[in-house]
């Protein structure tokens, strides 16, 4: 035997787990197929990392069992991650819903910090490393790989994967999770792409991209959830925070509402404004609270040059409607490239919830994004990430 356990993977799970089972006196050899480990922490936040969230809990996580997170949550909470990364130089500061990030810090020193910590405890890290195949052997694994072009293996009891998801192909992302899930009869949970734009062709097309670049704070929601925060309008569709959200509870075909003004009653502001003096045009009351090119725009569904003492009833019902009932039905979305993250993955029913190892093969472990839990937008999949790495560790 090499080692105790072999990582495949050096994302945010395989390398809490590599520094875990460091504190234990456990012998692990991360395999990184990327020429440097940590590529997806690297782009986080925008290259801030935003490491986690101070409201996590199985709340803000979609899996076909809702459940399933519970035990690595308690296992390995929220204050766990902020002592953790506090202990290692790096403060935490809260931006908005909770979400906090590196306090004059990025995510290149939350890399350094973990590979720091991975060589102080002697854990290995071979980077071009492309596992081609993990096979069952007497004393527990083999691993094969080709590193810069020469075959290589490896062998150990345990075996952790832990090598993310599908989205943003071009750092790197690759199926081999699934490949291997398959190849040993294990149930993988239909994948898609989550916290990704939405886009929109046909007829509506040219209405959104005439907006490109416009942001505004609404309400999304559909008749599963709501999320308020601000959308982006982009020449081919929509982003921005609340549709990221979204995105990841629609399905192609289904619409979804955005209420362009959540915090106020269009119809209570038009007839306030009846009251005073009834004169004001209703694209001046809507430029106070959108920018003049957003009005514009809705001048496609309302009578903007109308004063709104002169508008009718139906008209108002119709301003109502738009402003606050905007149904969108978006034509897909920007796929794999765009998606922050994928929703789906190996079938939670596989792994045992308190170790996260496979029950049909002992000594096999999945953590991290390859797994069916998939977290909301604002550092809730990290805090899995590192919840997961930390339970795989304790049992490797």
């Amino acid at each position: 035997m090499d080692v105790d356990a072999i990582i495949i993977g050096a994302g945010a799970c395989g390398l809490m787990c590599a520094v875990q089972a460091g504190y234990l006196g456990k012998k692990v050899i991360i395999l990184e197929k990327g020429s440097k480990p940590g590529a997806k922490i690297l782009i986080s936040g925008g290259g801030r990392c935003n490491y986690t969230n101070l409201q996590s809990s199985t709340e803000q996580f979609i899996s076909a069992n809702k459940h399933f997170a519970k035990s690595a949550f308690n296992q390995w909470t929220v204050e766990d991650t902020i002592n953790f990364f506090e202990v290692n130089g790096i403060a935490g500061k809260e931006k908005t819903l909770g979400q906090l990030f590196p306090d004059g810090k990025n995510a290149k020193d939350v890399v350094a910090m973990f590979t720091g910590l991975c060589e102080d405890l002697g854990q290995e890290l071979y980077c071009n490393a492309d596992v081609q195949d993990v096979r069952t052997v007497a004393e527990g694994f083999e691993v094969s790989y080709l590193q810069n072009g020469a075959a290589k293996t490896l062998k150990a009891s345990k075996v952790v994967i832990a090598t993310g998801g599908l989205p943003i192909p071009k750092m790197g992302a690759t199926d081999f999770a699934f490949r291997l899930a398959r190849k040993h009869q294990l149930h993988v949970v239909e994948t898609a792409p989550a916290l990704v734009p939405l886009t929109i062709t046909g007829k509506d097309e040219e209405w959104y991209a005439q907006l490109s670049g416009n942001s505004v704070f609404c309400e999304v929601s559909n008749d599963q959830i709501s999320f308020e925060e601000n959308i982006l309008f982009t020449h081919w569709g929509l982003s921005g925070p609340s549709i990221l959200q979204i995105s990841s509870f629609w399905r192609p075909g289904q619409t979804i509402n955005i209420n362009l003004l959540p915090q106020e009653d269009i119809s209570a502001l038009i007839e306030q404004e009846r009251s005073h003096s009834g004169k004001t045009l209703l694209s001046s009351l809507l430029n106070r609270y959108y920018a003049k090119k957003l009005t514009e725009a809705l001048g496609k569904y309302l009578p903007l040059q109308k004063t709104v003492a002169a508008l009718t009833k139906a008209e108002i019902a119709e301003v109502h409607k738009t402003i606050h009932h905007f149904v969108v039905k978006p034509a897909g979305d920007k796929g794999y490239d765009k998606a922050e993250v994928m929703r789906g993955g190996i079938d939670t029913a596989e792994l045992s919830s308190k170790s996260l190892e496979c029950k049909k093969i002992p000594g096999l472990y999945f953590g991290g994004e390859c797994v069916d839990v998939t977290g909301w937008l604002g550092g809730y999949n990290f805090q899995w990430a590192w919840a997961s790495g930390f339970v795989i560790a304790q049992n490797i």
